[in-house]
């Protein structure tokens, strides 16, 4: 099955990807969007193959996926050379390393290109609109997409190829992949700590009387352990999401925003 997929048919996931954003969902996010980005990949590997392979194929890829839009085609452009390479009775490895690889890469998106690239040709097309030049939302429009589109382009075919390359040896193809995937949720799991001190805001607005000066808790609980009560949430709200696996998610955001409204409202926590 090996060199089916052509740079032509890299290119066609290359244009789709753009659209991967559209049927964007709340239950499996871009899982759609990645089925109609693979399509000609599905339409190369399985056109002399029975129709109820293709089928599971496109069925494997509905399962939950988000990543960052941008560094997206690169882990189609790996799946694609998984799909091409591995046998029917081997195909969740290729879910696998997607699934894997989605969430480092949506946290590297974020930071270097949302939180950064982004702000910079924002201020600068800013500069100049504030006074009124129509060049300022061109600039901005010119930075963004000229970094972003070759990032897409590139990230698909040296995505691909280096997969191929990686799968090509039969004897290390497989332990590279293992160690990518390791590497991947190590990173993924700095990552989410990263976020969960920046982002989960919880402090204690509980002090206790101790001579003149009381003490406040979370300035103790700080010299302990800096971010001890977001990570305490996080943890909370992991474990009975893994509980119900998932099912009671909305439950979960209603009772951390009504109880967060009430520990408020009860001087608990500021």
């Amino acid at each position: 099955m090996a060199n089916l997929i052509d740079k032509k048919d890299l290119k066609k996931v290359f244009w789709r990807s753009q659209l991967c954003q559209m049927s964007h969902n709340y239950e499996r996010m871009q899982s759609l969007s990645t089925v109609y980005i693979l399509k000609p990949i599905f339409k190369k590997l399985y056109k002399n193959k029975p129709k109820e392979e293709r089928v599971n194929a496109m069925k494997r890829h509905l399962e939950y996926f988000n990543t960052h839009p941008v560094l997206m085609p690169f882990i189609l452009g790996v799946t694609s050379a998984m799909e091409e390479t591995t046998d029917e009775d081997q195909k969740e490895s290729v879910i696998a390393m997607k699934t894997s690889l989605m969430g480092p890469l949506a946290g590297i998106g974020d930071s270097m290109l949302n939180f950064t690239w982004m702000p910079i040709a924002g201020s600068i097309g800013a500069a100049f609109a504030i006074d009124g030049n129509i060049l300022g939302a061109i600039i901005m429009f010119l930075m963004i997409n000229c970094l972003y589109f070759p990032v897409k382009y590139y990230g698909v075919m040296k995505g691909y190829s280096k997969g191929m390359e990686i799968l090509g040896d039969a004897d290390n193809g497989k332990d590279i992949f293992d160690r990518l995937a390791n590497m991947a949720n190590v990173l993924g799991v700095i990552v989410v700590g990263g976020l969960i001190a920046t982002t989960v805001k919880v402090k204690l607005d509980v002090s206790i009387a101790a001579g003149e000066k009381p003490l406040m808790l979370q300035d103790m609980l700080d010299k302990v352990m800096p971010s001890l009560i977001p990570l305490a949430l996080t943890f909370l709200c992991y474990y009975l999401l893994k509980k119900s696996n998932g099912k009671n998610a909305v439950w979960v955001i209603f009772g951390v925003l009504i109880i967060a409204v009430l520990l408020s409202m009860a001087g608990i926590i500021a």
